[in-house]
């Protein structure tokens, strides 16, 4: 039986090819783009899924009030919070604290090699189960100045993982008082590509904290410097360990501190670790979605591909019903059941949707790497267990789904009726294949739309005024001989030609600061509290930025040190009520700072936030100026970065010169948004081209269908036009209530995503009706080339057709 199926489904598809291209075409697309989908999202959706005790492992998260009445949310905790937990609360079976730094460069011998480094507590390994090659989880991290290599950072220094456990390696990174000799004291399986936090090397964290406790305030409750995380012990409720935890911060610090009122300080909750990548997103101190919306939405639309797909084929099935009446006929008057024709049908379609599985792995294939390289993965179509039963699953259910309908209205047929030739496509079967072409073409103006809208505003992101300039402005580490003599590398380099200016900061512009709260200015209530945003700034960086003054002056060399002096930005002072603030003095964590100036505001953070409150400080240690900034004069950037990374290397002799545009950090605040503008453009258009297959094979069987009628008409005086116009105004009226269903849906969905930025675009009533005209074009053109063949075909021809 199965095999006669088979047979007869092969026939068929030999019978009438147009279809079975046009639906071949359809379902390959469609499967492919799914399948690519998937990829996507199952590699999301297992970032940091790959701990053992992943169901156990939480990090603490800490949210603190804006001086606006608004509910900010960070990661950075009190450094005394982990060892507290653990010994206070007993829900809490392992607790530890971390802090990353920036790159480094570790030596043995003569190698010497960039590392990026983590401090962490003598518990990380029964937190974060990452697999030891040699040493003990529960002493590797026990020795103050030992440290743990990656094994991928042990093989390029010393080719081999063996045998190099209390071997001595150096560290020059960006902290003079933690440079110097290690004794290696474990090795570790380097983070897989799915872990969202990369290492290379871990130090102890008693060594960061016996170091910088006074420097950074560690044992003072309100300052924030680490990350902390817990394991749970099994069966905790989290709501209720959440109400036990969420002011122990606060109350710790009344305790140690003897302050009431501290109502800035914030409170505290758990965050499951593996949510964090995909729930990244709060809003007034409650997870507001994250990643995870495009995880949504990719999901959304490869559903969406395959429903246009399916509905293809349901369409040209059920249209071309004619062309097997006989054949449905014959079967049901020798004895073959519903169910029988049913199978059969069924049969034809998953058929169908296993040719197509076929050609789409031949797609992916090529895509791949250019999918990768849209979307910063490294998929791979490994055809694992997992893999192969996705992949026929959503082929299978594929081929039912775009089979269910013809082969339930295919075998509905009545045999006497057909075999009378009495069967005429009914109003019902009419009015479900428009509907089907009306969803087809809905989904298609929506994502053009949506295209549209996330278009602009990009476009919008990159041409807003900033406050700052950032073009033409190379970023390159302090490290290696710079650090001793940055001074003079400085003043060597400014006489490069193109050099326009040179500075030094602190930290990213964009996406990391420094700052906190616990600042006092004369006319502070007790309880008001402002977490500030800041940035250690050298001499010409404001300058060096095109930043403007609003009051008062830049930090100069010309005037003396500048180190007791502060800068702070205009909402800043607004929110501390400060009036006349120029030569007023704050008082930062003890050290009192005087008022130079007031900078206007810029944006240091991406465009979903608002300006928060901010200030420049001067670096107060070499070490504090981290990154080095160049301007060059436009039209010689090329010239003048390869004179630069000469001098470079003749004076950090043996290091590469790594530099990364000051405007590259700032897209990357908007890589994700920029993956889906392009992946968007991609799907609206596949989107479009197979709704048009489907439209095109509708047009053709219609012309077929007519054309003894179009030869009459012609006979009786009919003009090409007009029968152009009689085969293209059903098909018109299709696609205007695909957009007038359409345009509403879209106007909701792009107003919730903008909805997401602080600063955003405007809709314009042009986005949609072009979008709605768009769409009525392609499909003009789709059915108006099938009604312009037929036009033009000779009415003696057509008459004398059977």
């Amino acid at each position: 039986m199965l095999q006669h199926t088979l047979l007869i489904a092969y026939r068929n598809f030999k019978r009438y090819k147009s279809s079975f291209f046009i639906n071949l075409i359809g379902l390959s697309t469609g499967l492919a783009c799914s399948l690519l989908i998937y990829l996507w999202v199952n590699d999301e959706l297992n970032v940091d899924r790959f701990f053992e005790k992943d169901g156990q492992l939480y990090q603490i998260i800490k949210t603190y009030p804006n001086a606006d009445g608004t509910i900010s949310t960070g990661e950075e905790t009190p450094a005394l919070l982990a060892d507290m937990l653990a010994e206070e609360i007993p829900e809490v079976k392992y607790s530890v604290s971390t802090i990353g730094r920036n790159m480094g460069i570790l030596s043995a011998g003569e190698k010497r090699m960039k590392a990026k480094p983590q401090f962490v507590d003598k518990d990380f390994f029964n937190v974060f189960s990452y697999q030891l090659v040699q040493g003990d989880k529960n002493k590797v991290l026990s020795e103050k100045y030992g440290v743990i290599l990656s094994d991928k950072l042990a093989l390029k220094l010393f080719k081999t993982t063996e045998n190099i456990l209390g071997k001595t390696v150096v560290w020059d990174g960006e902290s003079a008082e933690l440079n110097g000799a290690y004794t290696i004291a474990g090795i570790f399986e380097s983070p897989p590509a799915n872990a969202s936090l990369q290492f290379d090397i871990l130090f102890t964290y008693a060594l960061y904290f016996d170091t910088y406790k006074e420097r950074y305030g560690m044992t003072y409750w309100g300052s924030n410097t680490s990350h902390t995380f817990v394991i749970l012990k099994e069966e905790t409720n989290l709501q209720q360990i959440n109400d036990k935890i969420k002011d122990y911060s606060k109350v710790k610090y009344k305790a140690l501190h003897g302050m009431e009122g501290l109502e800035w300080e914030g409170r505290i909750f758990l965050q499951r670790y593996s949510e964090k990548y995909l729930h990244n997103r709060f809003e007034n101190g409650v997870q507001a979605g994250g990643r995870v919306i495009y995880v949504r939405l990719f999901s959304i639309i490869a559903l969406c591909l395959l429903a246009i797909a399916c509905i293809n084929f349901m369409n040209l099935s059920t249209a071309q019903a004619a062309r097997r009446m006989k054949e449905i006929g014959i079967k049901r008057a020798i004895g073959a059941g519903q169910k029988t024709l049913l199978f059969q049908y069924l049969c034809e379609s998953v058929c169908m949707a296993m040719v197509a599985l076929a050609i789409a792995v031949v797609l992916i294939t090529f895509l791949l790497p250019s999918f990768n390289g849209i979307t910063g993965k490294q998929l791979t179509l490994n055809f694992d267990t997992e893999l192969i039963l996705t992949m026929l699953g959503i082929t299978i259910v594929t081929g039912i789904i775009s089979g269910s309908y013809p082969a339930f209205y295919l075998s509905s047929f009545r045999p006497a009726m057909v075999l009378k030739g009495k069967m005429n496509s009914s109003v019902r079967e009419s009015r479900v294949r428009k509907g089907l072409v009306v969803f087809q073409f809905a989904i298609s103006i929506i994502l053009i739309v949506s295209v549209l809208v996330v278009y602009k505003q990009i476009q919008f992101i990159q041409s807003k005024n900033l406050g700052y300039s950032k073009d033409n402005i190379i970023s390159f580490t302090n490290e290696g001989q710079l650090r001793n003599h940055l001074g003079a590398f400085l003043e060597e380099v400014k006489q490069i030609p193109g050099v326009v200016n040179t500075s030094t900061m602190g930290g990213d512009l964009v996406g990391h600061h420094g700052g906190g709260g616990g600042i006092d200015w004369e006319g502070k209530h007790p309880d008001q509290g402002i977490e500030f945003s800041a940035l250690y700034a050298g001499y010409n960086l404001i300058e060096t930025l095109g930043l403007k003054m609003a009051e008062g002056r830049a930090f100069s060399e010309e005037l003396g040190s500048d180190s007791s002096k502060v800068i702070f930005n205009e909402t800043a002072i607004k929110a501390m009520s400060l009036n006349d603030p120029v030569g007023k003095t704050v008082k930062m964590w003890g050290k009192e700072k005087q008022i130079v100036g007031i900078v206007k505001d810029f944006h240091f953070e991406s465009l979903y936030e608002s300006v928060k409150p901010f200030f420049f400080r001067m670096p107060e240690d070499k070490e504090d100026n981290q990154n080095v900034l160049v301007k060059i004069k436009f039209g010689m950037e090329i010239e003048t970065i390869e004179r630069i990374q000469e001098f470079y290397q003749s004076f950090n002799e043996g290091l590469p010169f790594e530099y990364k545009f000051l405007d590259a950090d700032y897209q990357k605040l908007y890589a994700s948004e920029q993956r889906v503008a392009v992946l968007s453009r991609y799907f609206a258009g596949i989107a479009i081209l197979v709704s048009c297959l489907g439209l095109f094979g509708l047009a053709t069987f219609t012309a077929e269908r007519r054309l003894k009628e179009i030869g009459i008409r012609k006979v009786l005086g009919s003009t090409a036009v007009g029968i152009v116009y009689l085969l293209s105004v059903d098909f018109t009226k299709i696609v205007l209530a695909s957009i007038v269903i359409a345009l509403p849906f879209s106007y909701l969905i792009t107003a919730h995503w903008l909805d997401r930025f602080a600063f955003r675009i405007e809709l314009e009533l042009w986005y949609f009706l072009g979008a709605g005209l768009l769409a009525l074009i392609i499909a003009w053109l789709t059915v108006g080339s099938q009604a312009i063949k037929a036009a033009n075909v000779n009415p003696a021809n057509s008459l004398r057709s059977e």
